[in-house]
């Protein structure tokens, strides 16, 4: 897309957020979703479809273009990007990269106008932030696959048609090796949703177990080659990793937002906050890490596009920013004081919602093992 129509793109979701979207974050906390009239208001403006190909009605945003979107969409309540955050990343993209012509035909499409929600069906219960270990098995039978296990945290799970399942084909292979992709009907016999998890924050963005027990899938629904998976599961998780970062710059920018509002609107000992120092130190101390957590995510998603760094950078983006809105939001809530531990307040949803952050799309843990691993490859290979 070129930049003067993603400019009208991405003025139009700024608009949308802060005019739509807001004022509307309170209700979608309180009633745990995201109301139908914002779902159906993202599908007109193509939110379902912006990074998936325009040959079958995406938007096809580059990924410096989606991090700019993602910092618009981390504004917000994070619920409001999860409905159709998997359609865009990681489903969407293994369909959209190693699907064949039949499988974008009939998916993608439908996916880009929000007429169907995709989960990724990776994770469970012994195989989070390192999916080679997963036990999921998929065994041939005749023309069909059939799939036995259990996956855990699905996002969008009880709202999806279709999953995108990893599962172990080769159950002799080692670990990284033998798993194979399967796009599977939610309304497949054997495939059961559990109820929805109660979590921590991001109140509105479903999860749930997903139990696949004897699921049978036509041999036209593997994706790409057989037992080549686990590669396709870790190309996408790059992108999803950065674009996980650029969600941490919306919500510190939030976050920070709130915090100087406050601090220049409250008084304290007959003063207004803003004029303590030691108040100052932390609104500075956001606003730095932020401005880097921001240059880091541009920087390396143009890094992305050139293709020059499509692993570690990705990785070092969403370790920094993750950790970063999760500083920025402490000092969030203690610029705010006793305000900031009430419900009622935009930066104690923030701090409950961030935390996930550090969490999924692999640890920050992952994230230094990953980094590590890259930097250690390259200088090995001269």
């Amino acid at each position: 897309m070129d930049e003067e129509s993603f400019g009208q793109v991405r003025d139009a979701v700024r608009r949308f957020v802060r005019e739509r979207v807001i004022p509307r974050e309170e209700e979608i906390e309180t009633s745990d979703a995201v109301p139908d009239d914002l779902r159906a208001a993202a599908a007109e403006l193509g939110l379902f479809g912006y990074a998936l190909p325009e040959e079958f009605g995406g938007i096809g945003v580059s990924m410096t273009q989606d991090v700019r979107l993602a910092f618009e969409f981390g504004y917000t309540a994070p619920a409001f990007r999860s409905l159709f955050g998997t359609n865009n990343g990681i489903a969407g993209q293994v369909i959209a990269k190693f699907g064949n012509e039949d499988q974008k035909k009939t998916f993608l499409p439908r996916l880009a106008a929000g007429e169907l929600i995709t989960s990724f069906a990776l994770t469970e219960s012994e195989a989070g932030s390192s999916p080679s270990g997963l036990k999921t098995s998929a065994r041939r039978d005749g023309q069909e696959w059939v799939l036995t296990g259990t996956k855990r945290f699905i996002t969008n799970a009880p709202l999806a048609g279709l999953f995108v399942v990893f599962a172990r084909t080769d159950p002799d292979a080692e670990a990284g090796r033998g798993i194979s992709v399967f796009l599977v009907d939610a309304d497949s016999p054997g495939l059961t949703v559990g109820p929805r998890d109660h979590k921590m924050g991001q109140r509105g963005a479903w999860t749930a177990e997903v139990v696949f027990d004897g699921v049978r899938v036509p041999a036209g629904r593997l994706v790409g080659e057989e037992g080549r998976g686990y590669r396709s599961a870790m190309t996408v998780l790059a992108r999803g990793r950065l674009h996980v970062a650029a969600m941490c710059v919306g919500t510190a920018q939030r976050i920070l937002d709130e915090s100087v509002s406050h601090a220049a609107t409250s008084r304290q000992g007959g003063h207004p906050l803003g004029d303590y120092q030691l108040v100052q130190a932390m609104l500075a101390d956001s606003y730095a890490e932020l401005a880097a957590g921001r240059s880091l995510v541009l920087s390396t998603a143009a890094a992305y596009d050139a293709g020059t760094d499509v692993a570690a950078g990705p990785s070092a983006a969403k370790l920094y920013c993750s950790e970063m809105v999760s500083r920025v939001a402490d000092r969030g809530v203690q610029v705010h004081g006793g305000l900031g531990y009430m419900a009622s307040t935009v930066v104690e949803r923030m701090y409950r919602d961030s935390r996930l952050y550090r969490l999924y799309e692999g640890t920050s843990e992952i994230q230094k093992l990953i980094i590590a691993r890259e930097l250690l490859s390259t200088a090995r290979a001269g």
